[in-house]
């Protein structure tokens, strides 16, 4: 009943919410007290947390894959005879085969299974429709789905406890799915919901949606999961609703638009964690890429998720997403809100959507496109930045009225002060699907204090959610004639110190460690008839953010990303950031007698000098799969004169 209670509560937010006056919408903040959710993922009693979680997304298995078939276009890896390997067929458009998701899942089980908190799951867990010999139909995409939940419980699942009444309690750690474009038919297209799409999801993710909000997932797709009970959650957002390419909808500025209501349903349950000291990470499968080339959200809801984050900057972790199936990073400026944008009174320049499907080409010129935006954020002024000791945030002091602001103080105004606050970073991993080649990450988060303090994820809070039942519905009800405020989140209290995107604190990401599995050498290996040695399907290490070299990040805080931004974007980078390439693009010449040739060789090494950060960021794009002198000639060597 309790349940029951709560989940209606959820879904009466859109029908009176947002109808109330501002002055009693907060009223009815203050007064709520809605707890944490009896989200019972698990474990009644305090589970032992290691500060590490999984972030995977786009497996597309494929039950038609055919090994050394043909990797054409045309034939997907269905037809003809080819070198699509055991494991899949790196640096190609084919699916992944079910050997592929095999061997991924008994890599997790086997290496990470017992060391991780939760798993973000960030979609597209069917084939695409890149077969006209084999059209996708509901049944396969259902069927691939169930799937993928089988394999989830293959690993996690508890087996003293999967077939119990509640099946929310089936794992031994949170698992928190998300929509893909290719997650539906016609892929791309998430109409108004209840929908067939989200009923059906409805049972296939029960072992992972919250009972008191399923009603609300039923309603578009959207929910959440307080991995950490009362301390962490994490946001499954339908970003299908905010995306270009699904002509069902029309943006999220009229209230009668799905994505409208998902952006109030957001602010209202961030508003919600804030005023229980809680934290938030936001999942999505598309992510806001936007640049002149490419935009991938209608504008009106890049306006509004601009301005949440912004908003809601002492609360948001981060943003994780995929479908783009490169490794990237995007930052939001918030100086680009603007109001009459997100409400529709003015309709914004349309930028090209891009192609749904991104190509080799098309990638390139984005990131391309990525690294001028960042060419054009504040230059870094060497400055003593703010000392935090054991989270305490020294008290800042007036200056002067006539003092001059130093060279730091303005770089810092330029980015919105000591913490950056002025961006929000996105990040955006690359896929299991090896277009590429097949990866996963695994982040590290500041847990300090959170052991000590986490409880069990029950309590009593029936009277609460009752109370707020029937205010909403009694507003609800007496909505008349009254003119509709447009409503802007509030931002954090001006006491409030830096949130965990900002300023090292718990729950702030301190790195990750992107893993990759090299199917040129493995797919190798097991297709050999000689194999002197057992064979193994490995995940190895491609990089790691807390001992990179070439990165130099210290956190994954915001400012880390404006850091990595600025010097990607350099297009005369300093000289800890150059690589002379040189030494192997000209012949030696020992002769000291040949001075023209020698300058002639100085000057040719100078036009070498490449921005190792940029070339470094492009080669990470790729996952390493692309060649040297590929992505030389696609990107060109960064001249630095």
């Amino acid at each position: 009943m309790i349940l029951r209670s709560l989940f209606q509560l959820a879904a009466l937010w859109a029908a009176a919410f947002h109808c109330l006056p501002e002055s009693d919408q907060q009223k009815l903040l203050q007064s709520a007290s809605i707890s944490s959710q009896s989200n019972k993922n698990g474990l009644e009693n305090p589970r032992k947390l290691h500060g590490r979680f999984l972030h995977i997304t786009d497996f597309h298995p494929d039950r038609f894959y055919s090994q050394f078939s043909s990797t054409d276009s045309d034939d997907a890896c269905h037809w003809g005879e080819g070198n699509a390997g055991i494991f899949g067929a790196e640096r190609s458009d084919c699916d992944s085969p079910i050997s592929l998701i095999n061997a991924t899942f008994q890599w997790i089980n086997d290496n990470i299974k017992d060391s991780i908190d939760f798993v973000v799951w960030t979609g597209d867990s069917a084939r695409h429709d890149n077969d006209e010999l084999i059209p996708r139909t509901d049944e396969q995409i259902v069927e691939l789905n169930e799937m993928m939940v089988d394999k989830f419980v293959e690993v996690f699942g508890k087996s003293d406890n999967i077939n119990d009444s509640d099946p929310t309690n089936d794992f031994t750690i949170p698992i928190v799915p998300n929509f893909g474009n290719n997650d539906i038919l016609p892929h791309n297209i998430f109409t108004r919901g209840p929908n067939r799409w989200t009923k059906t999801f409805l049972h296939v993710w029960r072992k992972f949606i919250p009972e008191e909000q399923r009603h609300g997932f039923e309603r578009g797709g959207w929910f959440f999961v307080e991995v950490i009970p009362n301390k962490l959650a994490v946001f499954s957002l339908n970003t299908l609703y905010f995306f270009n390419h699904n002509t069902a909808v029309n943006g999220c500025a009229s209230k009668s638009e799905p994505g409208y209501e998902q952006f109030e349903w957001l602010r209202i349950q961030l508003q919600f964690l804030r005023q229980r000291g809680m934290k938030a990470i936001l999942e999505g499968h598309v992510p806001p890429a936007r640049t002149m080339s490419k935009q991938s959200w209608d504008e009106t809801c890049w306006q509004k998720y601009t301005l949440w984050l912004q908003q809601y900057r002492d609360v948001i972790v981060g943003g994780l997403y995929g479908h783009m199936n490169i490794d990237h990073f995007i930052l939001q400026d918030n100086y680009e809100v603007n109001s009459k944008f997100i409400t529709g009174e003015v309709k914004p320049a349309k930028r090209p959507r891009g192609s749904n499907e991104f190509s080799i080409q098309s990638s390139a010129e984005y990131l391309t496109q990525l690294r001028y935006r960042w060419s054009t954020l504040p230059a870094k002024v060497k400055g003593k930045d703010v000392e935090v000791r054991n989270g305490v945030w020294p008290e800042t002091k007036k200056k002067k009225k006539k003092e001059r602001k130093s060279k730091h103080q303005k770089y810092l105004d330029k980015i919105g002060g000591e913490w950056g606050e002025r961006y929000s970073a996105t990040l955006v991993a690359a896929s299991v699907v090896p277009n590429y080649f097949p990866t996963m990450r695994i982040f590290d988060y500041n847990i300090t204090g959170v052991q000590e303090s986490l409880s069990s994820m029950h309590t009593h809070y029936e009277e609460a959610a009752s109370a707020q039942l029937d205010e909403l519905n009694s507003h609800g009800n007496r909505r008349g004639s009254k003119k509709h405020k447009k409503i802007k989140p509030h931002p954090p209290s001006k006491s409030q110190p830096p949130g965990p995107a900002y300023s090292p604190q718990t729950f702030s990401w301190l790195g990750y460690t992107q893993y990759f599995a090299n199917l040129t050498t493995i797919n190798a290996a097991f297709a050999s008839p000689q194999k002197s040695k057992k064979v193994e399907f490995i995940y190895e290490v491609e990089y790691d953010t807390k001992n990179d070299t070439v990165y130099r990040m210290p956190d994954l805080t915001v400012k880390s990303y404006i850091d990595l931004a600025t010097r990607i974007g350099k297009y005369k980078a300093k000289k800890d950031d150059i690589w002379d390439t040189s030494e192997n693009d000209v012949e030696d010449d020992q002769s000291s007698t040949k001075k023209k040739k020698h300058k002639k060789n100085k000057k040719h090494k100078k036009h070498k000098a490449i921005n190792k950060v940029w070339f470094t960021f492009v080669q990470r794009a790729y996952v390493g799969a692309k060649n040297e002198e590929d992505l030389r000639d696609q990107f060109g060597l960064m001249v630095n004169d």
